[in-house]
């Protein structure tokens, strides 16, 4: 298997260099890569210790042994670890299988903040909401996410990375990164995925791999439900959640006959997986971005490779030119919502898509994102701007002058009018620079007057 190199092994440098490091409990879904992340960022230590919870021998360490000092002593001996090479890195895998050791971590940062201390564990985010006495504030969280298209492509070309890092992105480089962009599109940021089609090239030989992960979320999100019935609602939930192409609505989810509240539970099991996420609309046109439960949400997909092969839709998608108009622009609009999930270490972030609903002007922009003072209006789609209606409404009511829109075209900045006639700057972003939309605001603002522009 090719080894991969994740961007969140800096932060891991960091936590281990910090003077006020806490034990880590590492989060994000299943299969995205987290003992590995670990087993790599053990190269670091003189000495590595991973006890695995699903392992009868390692949990009755933690659930047979109250004194700290002692469970340490029994950890060594069990795993034959002097100790004598410092300092030492813990890794708890699979934590969640005793809420004793979860509780526990709290100890290590009171009596043994020499140990370096990581906790991980699939569904780790059903666990900590049932744990009595959880060590809040004496803990630290860093989430993990799929593979990203910059480390993808740090992996495939590391010259063109170096070009998607460059502000603004050089015109020659377009091509090529296009070409990336959309290689990765069709096989998704799954680790092992990723890890076997570098290894061969050849898409068609990784159909079984995907369903045994889709297979594999399935089987445990299940285990949470409560009953038969509630294991039976997760199943259609899931079952139904990938056909789903605009925003939706609880009641009768899936042409099904199940009841708002019923649905609701069943996706916020999957929610808290981390396997697909309710995102909801604001109304917000300044800081702060309060998202509004009240209005009908819409649905991101953990990974896109993943969403892709469940549809059959990665046969289409090899060789295409402009991703905008496939699928009803649903999969870009998945891919470029996941990039910017990649970049964020708080497990709650959620991206966040604007609507003004009235009847005389409804609108709906793909995403907005806070920087600063701004919120700043993101269109995913092709054409003309004075195309962008939704765009040009949140523009006319917000105290700023400032649009973006992701296509597949060469990075240029316009300065154009929307529909009544308000003056604003519409920066054109590649969307495979997706990843790189916080540096872009910041030049964006920062090299284009807050004033109005004028007309050349």
């Amino acid at each position: 298997m090719v080894e991969i190199n994740r961007k969140v092994h800096s932060d891991l440098i960091k936590w281990k260099n910090s003077p006020y490091r806490k034990p880590l409990i590492l989060r994000g879904a299943r299969q995205v890569g987290k003992t590995s992340l670990i087993r790599q960022f053990a190269n670091e230590y003189p000495q590595f210790v991973e006890l695995n919870l699903e392992k009868k021998y390692h949990r009755e360490i933690f659930d047979s042994i109250d004194d700290l000092s002692e469970l340490i002593n029994a950890i060594f001996l069990s795993e034959q670890i002097t100790g004598s090479k410092t300092p030492v890195l813990l890794f708890i895998d699979e934590v969640q299988e005793s809420p004793k050791a979860i509780s526990m971590l709290r100890y290590f940062y009171e009596e043994r903040p020499d140990l370096h201390v990581i906790a991980a564990g699939s569904l780790l985010e059903f666990a900590l909401g049932d744990i009595p006495g959880f060590p809040v504030g004496r803990v630290e969280y860093l989430s993990l996410h799929p593979i990203n298209f910059e480390e993808f492509l740090g992996m495939v070309n590391p010259k063109a990375l170096e070009l998607l890092e460059r502000i603004p992105v050089p015109a020659y480089g377009h091509d090529l990164l296009l070409k990336y962009f959309h290689e990765y599109s069709v096989i998704g940021g799954m680790p092992e995925i990723v890890s076997r089609y570098l290894e061969n090239q050849n898409i068609a030989a990784l159909s079984d791999v995907y369903k045994q992960l889709w297979f594999s979320y399935k089987e445990d999100v299940k285990k949470y439900a409560r009953n038969n019935t509630d294991k039976k609602i997760i199943r259609h939930v899931i079952d139904s959640a990938p056909k789903e192409t605009d925003r939706i609505k609880f009641e009768g989810f899936g042409r099904s006959n199940y009841r708002s509240r019923e649905v609701g539970e069943a996706m916020r099991a999957l929610d808290l997986a981390q396997v697909v996420q309710l995102i909801y609309p604001t109304t917000s046109l300044e800081p702060p971005l309060l998202a509004d439960l009240k209005k009908r949400p819409r649905l991101q997909f953990l990974d896109t490779g993943l969403l892709s092969q469940i549809l059959s839709l990665q046969r289409e998608m090899i060789g295409i030119k402009d991703l905008n108009g496939f699928y009803k622009g649903k999969i870009i609009q998945q891919l470029v919502s996941q990039q910017l999930i990649s970049l964020q270490h708080d497990p709650s972030y959620r991206p966040h898509f604007w609507v003004r609903e009235k009847k005389e002007s409804s609108a709906e922009v793909d995403l907005v994102y806070h920087y600063e003072q701004y919120v700043i209006p993101i269109e995913i789609k092709s054409g003309e701007q004075g195309r962008l209606r939704s765009l040009h409404q949140f523009i006319d009511r917000c105290p700023h002058h400032y649009g973006i829109r992701l296509l597949a075209n060469y990075f240029s900045v316009e300065n154009v009018k929307t529909i009544s006639g308000k003056e604003y700057w519409l920066m054109n972003l590649p969307y495979y620079l997706a990843t790189r939309i916080p540096e872009y605001i910041k030049w964006f603002v920062t090299n284009h007057s807050i004033q109005e522009p004028k007309q050349p």
